[in-house]
């Protein structure tokens, strides 16, 4: 499996996780509500864009693997099984892939930054730093 999918997946699973949370089995009759978190809605579009792109097998599954996440909403296995239902969609499906990556929110970049001794600094943007005993600084 690409490293895209599992990427896509672990990206979209809070959504789908939220969606069917705020939404339940409705996830698949409820209009875009301003109300309902961002988080939600965006799931449930996102479950709405893989559901309508399945032959009538694979609605059925999806909607049965959906009842099963809303009646168990804090199982992990539940959710793991929706976010299996989104891989195997998106495996299949490249222009699903290319859809999905262009709802989603660009991912958040990550840092690490590391200061090791006496007096170091960390920090990825920086003006002045000045560590040390009797410094003095310039204009």
């Amino acid at each position: 499996m690409s490293t895209e999918i599992v990427q896509l997946v672990e990206q979209a699973g809070p959504y789908l996780t939220s969606a069917v949370s705020a939404y339940g089995a409705a996830v698949w009759t409820r209009a875009e509500n301003a109300v309902v978190e961002g988080t939600a809605d965006l799931g449930r579009r996102i479950l709405q864009l893989v559901w309508r792109r399945r032959d009538e097998q694979g609605q059925a599954e999806l909607e049965a693997t959906v009842q099963d996440a809303a009646e168990a909403p804090g199982d992990d296995d539940a959710a793991a099984a929706l976010r299996q239902q989104l891989k195997r969609a998106l495996r299949d499906d490249a222009e699903l892939r290319a859809e999905l990556t262009r709802m989603l929110p660009a991912p958040a970049e990550t840092v690490t930054v590391t200061a090791s001794g006496e007096r170091s600094i960390a920090a990825k943007i920086i003006g002045t730093a000045v560590t040390g005993d009797n410094t003095t600084m310039k204009p």
